[in-house]
């Protein structure tokens, strides 16, 4: 037996960023970005078709931290006007932070509550959030969990509840034309985890898995042709579907190894999170070389049958953008790597896996 369930309502297209009033009517909002240039000249296209929101966090950082969020809800519990919807524009950090101070309308209680794995308090209801992702790989806008950073503790920490789900989300590829190079490559990878780590996971079904295969079949096509032409708007739009594509894919399965693994890499060593994330990816794959059912099913008809050689054209594609392979390309030896997999594997994450692992060892790119 298997479920499915997302409530998001989805709006998606060129120019869908000018349909947004017709989701808030007469709401009050608050803002939440970036303090970038672009992200103010949207919150100034925002407020011609709304008005001036009620309240603004414009000091979003990437990978939010504890104290930050903290902070945020802190100003915004001061606001002369309650706001009675959460507006958030950017990336996956932003969307995250407007999670925590959706959650946060009645105090930072809950919030700290629910990132202690305990219940929310009686009567909790969270701000209604609208989500328009400036990013092609978070997932975020369609999924009912948020990732707080706790560095004072060293640790990652997530903010997880159904009330959480965006009422909405506005997924416009025009906002994403003037991202740089780099941040394309680390947001499609993030992207391309999610769809493989929905794939090997215990929770897998087969809406889940539909939604993964198409997500990661596009990324593979797409991914190196967009970094080349990074205005297409044809390549941006179907790098946004395919992103959209795995975030109701692991909306469904939450993540699993690669993710785990990730989170210390990024503690510990600064690697940016989509990076961090996707260079286990071909290792993990062909650990899986000889995997039936669903999730075997769903790696071939990407990868094709033999998934050896997958995981070694996978390793190419990588390499091709030039992301390291292997854990010495990020400042890890061996024992630490060591390390670092024992810990993932007993984490909740690492328990989605779908087999046991001791080790991983690198994959050689296959050759053109």
């Amino acid at each position: 037996m298997w479920s499915y369930h997302n409530p998001v309502a989805i709006k998606f297209g060129l120019g869908s960023f000018d349909k947004i009033a017709g989701l808030v009517h007469t709401r009050p909002y608050l803002l939440v970005t970036y303090p970038d240039a672009p992200f103010t000249a949207l919150a100034d296209r925002l407020a011609q078709r709304l008005g001036p929101p009620a309240g603004a966090v414009r000091d979003v950082s990437p990978n939010p931290d504890m104290a930050d969020v903290a902070r945020q809800a802190a100003e915004t519990a001061m606001l002369a006007q309650r706001p009675e919807v959460v507006i958030a524009i950017g990336g996956g950090s932003v969307i995250d932070s407007a999670k925590v101070l959706a959650a946060s309308a009645q105090g930072f209680a809950p919030v700290e509550a629910l990132l202690n794995g305990n219940a929310a308090p009686q009567g909790w209801r969270p701000l209604p959030l609208i989500a328009v992702p400036t990013t092609a790989g978070t997932g975020s806008e369609v999924t009912c969990w948020a990732t707080v950073w706790d560095r004072k503790a060293g640790t990652k920490r997530s903010l997880d509840h159904p009330a959480l789900y965006p009422e909405a989300a506005i997924i416009d590829p025009e906002l994403m034309r003037s991202m740089p190079r780099d941040l394309t490559i680390a947001t499609g990878l993030d992207a391309l985890s999610h769809a493989l780590e929905s794939l090997w996971n215990v929770n897998a079904n087969p809406v889940t898995a539909s939604h993964a295969v198409a997500a990661a079949r596009a990324i593979l096509d797409v991914l190196p042709a967009l970094v080349a032409a990074p205005g297409d708007a044809d390549l941006r739009s179907r790098m946004a579907q395919a992103s959209l594509a795995a975030g109701l894919a692991f909306s469904g399965t939450r993540t699993a190894i690669a993710h785990s693994i990730s989170y210390p890499v990024t503690l510990r060593h600064g690697v940016q999170h989509g990076i961090a994330c996707s260079f286990t990816l071909p290792m993990i794959l062909d650990s899986l070389a000889n995997t039936g059912g669903l999730t075997g099913r769903a790696l071939r008809d990407i990868f094709g049958p033999d998934l050896r050689a997958g995981a070694r054209r996978l390793a190419a594609f990588l390499d091709g953008l030039g992301i390291g392979l292997s854990p010495a390309a990020y400042g890890i030896d061996a024992a630490e790597w060591q390390s670092i997999l024992t810990e993932a594997t007993a984490g909740p994450r690492g328990r989605n896996f779908i087999a046991p692992i001791t080790t991983l060892h690198p994959v050689s790119p296959l050759a053109a």
